[in-house]
C-alpha cells in the first residue's frame, strides 16, 4: 500500500479522506472520542503539507436519508477542539454545499461533509449505485487517503469504489492497524495468549479456527464459555448457550489438546436470577460458584475471582497479547469484575498487547484507562476480527492493487 508520503508534493491538492467518527453519544455529548483521536496524526500531516482535507465519515446506521439524530456535528466540534482549529461542516454529503465546502477551502484547512450514510449509495448492494456515487465523492478532491481502519472490511462506495477512481494511499491509522494484525498472524513474539469474551461463540467461530494455528494458548471468558463448558459436559444453568456449536467447540477442545495448546475456561463465574441491561440493574443477588455448581435456575453473568486469577496468570507470563470482548456485562458495576482483571493485567503486562476494539476498548476506557497503557488498542473490531479470521478486507486488497 502506498502512504501519504507516497502521494507527492500536497500543498494546495484537494484531499478526500475517509476517516471512522463513529463515536457513542449521549445526546450530543461524546462518551468516548479515541476514533476521533486515532485519526489526528493523519490529518495533521495532511494540515501540515499544506492539503485541502475533506474528510469523509459515519454516524450510526441512518436508513439511507438525513437524520438529524446522526449528524457529524459533535464529531466537527470535536476535532476542532481536538486540532485547535476551525472545521467547516457542509450541510449534505455530496450536494451544492459539500461542493462549496470543498472547493473554498485554503491550504491546510479541514472540512467534513455530512453523515456519508445518509445516501443510499453508500451502503447498496449495487455496484453501480455505489459507483455513482463514488463519482460525486472523487469529484471533491484530486487524492484518496483510506484512514477508517473500522469500515475497510465494507465494500462501501466511501471505501472501496472511490479507491478505484482517485490516486490512493493508506493513512497512518489503517498502515499501523494492518501492521499490528499482520505481526500477530505471521510473527508473534511467544507465548502467544488469545482473550476472548462476548456473547456468542458463532461470532467468534473464525477467529477460533484460525488462531487455534498460530497461539499457545486460548482463554475463553464471556457468555461464549457458557457453550465451551456445556461441551466438556457441565451443566450451565440458564446460562446462554449456542446449543448449535458445542459439537464445533468439543471439536476446539480436542484439537488444542492434540496440538498440545491450552484453552482456558472459567473455573468459577457470577451468577444471579437475571438482569435488566436497560436500567443497568441485577435482578436478586449476585453470588459467586463453582461451575461445577451452576444452579440450574440461575444465569452466569461474568467470570468469578479464582479465574480472574486463572486468566490475569496467563496474561501476565505472554510476550504476546490478543483480547477481543468483555468477560462479562461489564456495563453493570457487579458484573465488571471480570473485565476489569484483564484490563489489569493487560496495563500491567510487558507484552506486545492488542485490544482488538469494540467493547473491549469501550470498556478499558470507562474503566479510566489511558490507550498509552496498552500497546495497541484497535479502532475496529469488526475489521480486526475478520483479518484474524483471514478474510480478504475490501478496503485494503483495493489499496494494495492500487500500488
Amino acid at each position: 500500500m502506498l502512504s501519504v508520503a507516497d502521494l507527492g508534493d500536497l500543498r494546495g491538492k484537494r484531499v478526500v479522506i475517509r476517516c471512522d467518527f463513529n463515536v457513542p453519544l449521549d445526546g450530543d455529548t461524546i462518551t468516548d472520542d479515541g476514533r476521533i483521536k486515532a485519526a489526528l496524526p493523519t490529518l495533521t500531516q495532511l494540515k501540515d503539507a499544506g492539503a485541502r482535507t475533506i474528510v469523509l465519515a459515519h454516524l450510526g446506521r441512518p436508513k439511507g436519508s438525513p437524520d438529524p439524530k446522526y449528524s457529524l456535528a459533535p464529531a466537527a466540534t470535536r476535532l476542532g477542539e481536538l486540532m485547535g482549529a476551525n472545521i467547516k461542516l457542509a450541510d449534505d454529503v455530496v450536494g451544492e454545499s459539500a461542493q462549496k465546502v470543498a472547493e473554498g477551502l485554503a491550504d491546510g484547512e479541514i472540512a467534513l461533509v455530512e453523515n456519508v450514510r445518509f445516501e443510499p449509495g453508500e451502503t447498496s448492494k449495487d455496484e453501480a449505485e455505489r459507483g455513482e456515487l463514488a463519482q460525486k465523492y472523487a469529484a471533491l478532491g484530486d487524492l484518496y487517503v483510506s484512514n477508517g481502519f473500522g469500515v475497510v472490511h465494507r465494500k462501501q462506495a466511501s471505501v472501496y469504489d472511490i479507491a478505484k477512481l482517485l490516486p490512493s494511499a493508506a493513512g497512518a491509522l489503517v498502515s499501523k492497524e494492518v501492521g499490528v494484525l499482520q505481526k500477530l498472524t505471521k510473527d508473534p513474539e511467544r507465548p502467544f495468549v488469545v482473550v476472548l469474551g462476548g456473547a456468542k461463540v458463532a461470532d467468534k467461530l473464525a477467529v477460533i479456527d484460525n488462531l487455534l494455528k498460530v497461539a499457545d494458548t486460548l482463554v475463553v471468558g464471556g457468555g461464549m464459555a457458557y457453550t465451551f463448558l456445556k461441551a466438556k459436559g457441565l451443566e450451565i444453568g440458564s446460562s446462554i448457550l449456542d446449543e448449535d456449536n458445542v459439537e464445533t467447540c468439543k471439536g476446539y477442545l480436542q484439537a488444542a489438546e492434540d496440538q498440545g495448546k491450552k484453552i482456558l475456561l472459567p473455573t468459577d463465574v457470577r451468577v444471579a436470577s437475571g438482569m435488566n441491561f436497560g436500567e443497568r440493574t441485577v435482578e436478586g443477588e449476585v453470588s459467586v460458584v463453582s461451575v461445577q455448581n451452576i444452579p440450574t435456575d440461575k444465569l452466569g453473568f461474568d467470570i468469578g475471582p479464582a479465574t480472574e486469577i486463572l486468566f490475569a496468570q496467563a496474561i501476565k507470563q505472554a510476550r504476546t497479547v490478543f483480547w477481543n470482548g468483555p468477560m462479562g456485562v461489564f456495563e453493570i458495576s457487579e458484573l465488571a469484575g471480570g473485565t476489569k482483571a484483564v484490563a489489569q493485567a493487560l496495563s500491567q503486562s510487558d507484552a506486545m498487547t492488542v485490544i482488538g476494539g469494540g467493547d473491549s476498548a469501550a470498556a478499558v476506557r470507562e474503566f479510566g484507562y489511558a490507550d498509552d497503557q496498552f500497546g495497541h488498542i484497535s479502532t475496529g473490531g469488526g475489521a480486526s476480527l475478520e483479518f484474524l479470521e483471514g478474510k480478504e478486507l475490501p478496503g485494503i486488497s483495493i489499496l494494495e492493487e492500487n500500488n
